[in-house]
């Protein structure tokens, strides 16, 4: 090739560059408008950032609900067709397959983009990113060895006075609904008395639990495994607890998703698919493993340093759709004497 026909294609290449970065800068003027509303089960401290984000990128005035997963969905569900709610953007499975009814299919390349055990059946929401249910300990008391291969283990009398959990955490109960699927309601109830028996200590989320395994107020808890990492980071590597995934996989080892759906009677559908889109991308996907110690759902993004691979957790082979009985779990925990 000519050094002048070597020219005549760069100065090409470069305007087609620059038409091409013209369009998309006009298509993002169009639409840097509008409004949306989301009730998100996700913490604000946890997330508020990466919608603020969002927000900055699209100008869209967002509005956001905060509160825990199952409390949106029981309003979501008392709202019906009249929710205000845009986005709905949980915990966990369970709070998602609540209100299963009142959310519109994905597009197919949204639900292709993850892990096909992060989708919902009916493919109405998406996990956009993965928190593995683990037992944190506390490293002057035990070592891994210490540790049962599952959570019927610690049943142990020898475990009284020693555990912590948090009942009405969203988490703690999708663990619980993995428990009645793996396991049945009567071995689920059976665990939960024998925990019981052992005089757990109560706490109103993760983040006390691991504070409390690490200064040995307790010597195990039931959480998941980011909220650890947070500690590392904030504390180094003098922190007095670790984090235990059980060898023998059940649903103490469970990886759950957080997730997002559209609600139907969405007035701003475009907003929300644009919300959607947001959490699954690149940017999206790294404040996940960066900044919350989360496990990423799109490919090619590896997980934080320090984090378990997933590879090496023993999740149990469930599917999302097993997950979405929360109505049930909180009707089991109650008749058991788990929550009021």
């Amino acid at each position: 090739m000519s050094n002048s026909t070597r020219k005549r294609a760069t100065i090409w290449s470069v305007l087609a560059l620059l038409l091409f970065a013209a369009f998309i800068s006009a298509c993002g003027s169009d639409n840097e408008s509008g409004s949306l509303t989301v009730y998100s089960g996700r913490s604000e401290a946890l997330v508020a950032p990466l919608i603020q984000r969002f927000k900055e990128a699209t100008r869209i005035n967002i509005e956001v609900k905060y509160a825990g997963t199952p409390q949106l969905a029981a309003t979501l569900l008392e709202e019906g067709d009249n929710t205000p709610a845009d986005v709905f953007f949980a915990q966990d499975p369970g709070g998602l397959g609540a209100v299963s009814g009142l959310l519109d299919p994905l597009k197919k390349n949204v639900l292709m983009s993850v892990p096909q055990w992060a989708v919902s059946s009916s493919g109405v929401w998406v996990g956009v990113s993965g928190r593995a249910r683990t037992v944190v300990y506390n490293t002057e008391e035990l070592t891994p060895e210490d540790l049962p291969d599952d959570l019927t283990g610690f049943t142990d009398p020898e475990w009284k006075g020693r555990i912590g959990w948090a009942p009405t955490n969203a988490s703690f109960q999708t663990m619980i609904t993995a428990m009645r699927a793996i396991w049945g309601e009567g071995k689920t109830v059976q665990w939960l008395e024998g925990i019981q028996a052992n005089d757990p200590k109560v706490y109103p989320k993760n983040t006390p639990i691991v504070a409390a395994a690490a200064t040995g107020e307790i010597d195990v808890g039931l959480v998941n495994h980011y909220y650890l990492h947070r500690f590392l980071a904030e504390e180094g590597q003098s922190f007095g607890a670790r984090n235990y995934h059980p060898s023998a996989g059940g649903p103490g080892a469970i990886v759950m998703v957080s997730g997002v759906g559209i609600l139907s009677e969405s007035d701003n559908k475009g907003n929300a698919q644009r919300f959607v889109d947001f959490l699954l991308s690149e940017e999206s996907q790294r404040y996940f493993v960066e900044e919350t110690f989360e496990y990423p759902l799109a490919a090619g993004i590896p997980v934080a340093d320090g984090v378990t691979p997933l590879s090496e957790v023993n999740n149990p082979d469930l599917s999302s759709a097993a997950l979405s009985d929360l109505e049930g779990t909180q009707s089991l925990l109650r008749e058991a004497g788990v929550i009021p």
